[in-house]
Parts: structure tokens; C-alpha cells; sequence
């Protein structure tokens, strides 16, 4: 299997608290990508020694999945139909907790911001959602191939993330003319308080038609869905790290009510958390505390508000 780490300084595998047959590493992109694709993981598992319980995704960006294994790897989306990935895949932005089955080898995973959907793909984000398809279908074979085949060819390991800055530097289109824009959304998003999407508009200096016409086509989803997620993903999350048992009797932060955090739930996990934190997930888990080592934020659409 590839070692366990990052290139990123101090940062002690022992803290991700893998379990036994399984490998991670996560790396942050170059200066010059990290608004566009904020981290890179590399996953790998050995099936003969972790014959763990199927693992999840949890709801966010969208990402790139390349595939360097010959196991067979399945997703389960909102769809309910599962989708048996092909060697590079393109997830939609997601907003439904995901199982997943894999047979081993090594998966590299390239998450990408709506600055980044915007730069890489000219497609409506909102027509993708909740959709897992190949990477040919937005971009050419000739560059998902070259892109696979730089990856093969590298040790799969330490050298991924200068082989992954190299292709997407090498292959970055112009600023969009948005971008500072959707900077603004984000921290928006991020923010999670109580105010409606008509008063967001206002604070952002636009007409409330505008913001969902930008968010449903760069984000995938109304600006309600995104900061409902957020703010739902910021507790399940500390949830999964925590060490310590989660009283569900506790209203969240963020929350009015236990009711209100439940129905939340429901949306965005198919199920209550007690159920879903009951599940053996030992390397989703693994994988939380490894991004918030090395990034600062367990998933990509909490870096806006991670802890300094």
C-alpha cells in the first residue's frame, strides 16, 4: 500500500487513526490552484487485511474520482441506484450521504470548489447534482487519459500531488469573470446564520433571482440547500471525530431544536444521526481527522470556516 502522510510538515499519520489494511494521504494543491481545488487525497486499502464494513461519502463539492485499481468500486447516490465507477469519474456537488463498497487498490480524489467547476467545466453544476459520471463526458479522452495515465505512471503515492499540480496548472483556463463573486457566496454559505436567501441577496448586492440563478449554475443548489448543508455538515462531522459519546438528547449549535436538527438529518442523511453515527465507519472517520490535520477543515466546504 502507499505510506500513509503528506508532504505537508509535522503532520503524524498515527492522528488519522487508520484502521488495520488501509492507507491515506492528503495534500494541499499549489498557491496558484488552492481557491479552485483546495485538497487532493490519495486512498488506499488492502482487502485481504481490512475486511472492514462498507464506508460513506459524505454530501459536498463536487470531485474528481481516478481509479488506479482493477477492484470494482460502487456508489450508492441519492439516486438510489448504485453506480459502478469507471476509472475517472466526475462526482456532481452531492446532498445525500453516500455508501460505498470497494474491493481495494488506490482511488486519488481531487476536490474542487464552485471557483473550480467554473473554470474546468462549462456545464450548469445544478444539472449534475446528485449525479456520479465519466470525466470523458466533460472533458476529452485525450485529456482524462493523459491525466490517468500521469498518475499510473507516478508511484501513486508521495509524488501524486506533484503530478496533479503540474497537469492542472498545465491545463488551467482563464479566471472566470465571477470568480470574486463566488468567493463572496461561499463565505456566505459558510457563515450558516439565519438569514434568508432575500436578505443574503441584499447583503451581497444583488436581486434575489441573480443569487439563485448563480448558485443553482456554479454551486448546484439554492443558496437555502447550501447553508442548510453547511451548517448540518459542520455538526455531523465533529460528531464523527469526537472520542467522546454524543448525547443526541443536546440541541447542535446552529440549531433551534433537536426536531429541527432531525429534519436536517433526514435530508442529508437518509436517516437520523444516532442511526448513522451507530454505523462502523471506520475509515470515513480516519479520513475527517486526516483533512482537518493536514487542510484545517474536515471537508472542502468547511474551509470557509475552519478554526484558524
Amino acid at each position: 500500500m502507499v505510506p500513509s502522510g503528506s508532504l505537508t510538515p509535522s503532520i503524524d499519520p498515527a492522528g488519522f487513526c487508520l484502521p488495520a489494511g488501509t492507507a491515506l494521504r492528503y495534500e494541499r494543491s499549489a498557491d496558484a490552484l488552492r481557491s479552485l481545488v483546495p485538497s487532493y487525497a490519495v486512498l488506499d486499502s488492502d482487502p485481504t487485511i481490512f475486511k472492514g464494513p462498507h464506508s460513506w461519502v459524505l454530501p459536498g463539492w463536487p470531485q474528481l474520482w481516478i481509479g488506479l485499481t482493477t477492484g470494482k468500486v460502487t456508489v450508492q447516490t441519492r439516486k438510489r441506484q448504485p453506480n459502478v465507477l469507471g476509472t475517472a469519474m466526475l462526482f456532481g456537488g452531492t446532498s445525500c450521504a453516500m455508501p460505498t463498497t470497494s474491493q481495494g487498490g488506490v482511488t486519488v480524489v481531487i476536490d474542487l470548489t464552485p471557483a473550480g467547476w467554473a473554470r474546468w467545466f462549462n456545464r450548469p453544476a445544478d444539472g449534475l447534482r446528485d449525479q456520479i459520471v465519466p470525466l470523458e463526458q466533460l472533458w476529452s479522452m485525450e485529456r482524462t487519459g493523459d491525466l490517468v495515465a500521469r498518475l499510473h505512471a507516478s508511484d501513486q503515492g508521495e509524488a501524486v500531488k506533484s503530478v496533479l499540480d503540474e497537469f492542472l496548472l498545465s491545463t488551467l483556463p482563464p479566471p472566470h469573470h465571477g470568480e470574486a463573486f463566488l468567493t463572496e457566496i461561499v463565505m456566505k454559505v459558510g457563515e450558516s446564520g439565519s438569514a434568508t436567501a432575500a436578505e443574503t441577496a441584499v447583503a451581497l448586492g444583488v436581486s434575489s433571482d441573480t443569487l439563485l440563478r448563480v448558485t443553482k449554475r456554479y454551486f448546484g443548489y439554492p443558496m437555502k440547500v447550501l447553508t442548510r448543508r453547511t451548517r448540518f455538515l459542520r455538526v455531523i462531522s465533529e460528531m464523527l471525530m469526537t472520542v467522546e459519546p454524543v448525547d443526541h438528547g443536546v440541541t447542535p449549535p446552529g440549531y433551534h431544536n433537536v426536531s429541527h436538527f432531525l429534519r436536517d438529518a433526514g435530508e442529508f442523511l437518509g436517516m437520523t444521526p444516532r442511526r448513522f453515527l451507530a454505523l462502523q465507519m471506520p475509515y470515513l472517520r480516519a479520513v475527517l481527522r486526516a483533512r482537518t490535520m493536514v487542510i484545517g477543515a474536515p471537508l472542502p466546504l468547511l474551509d470557509s470556516v475552519a478554526k484558524p
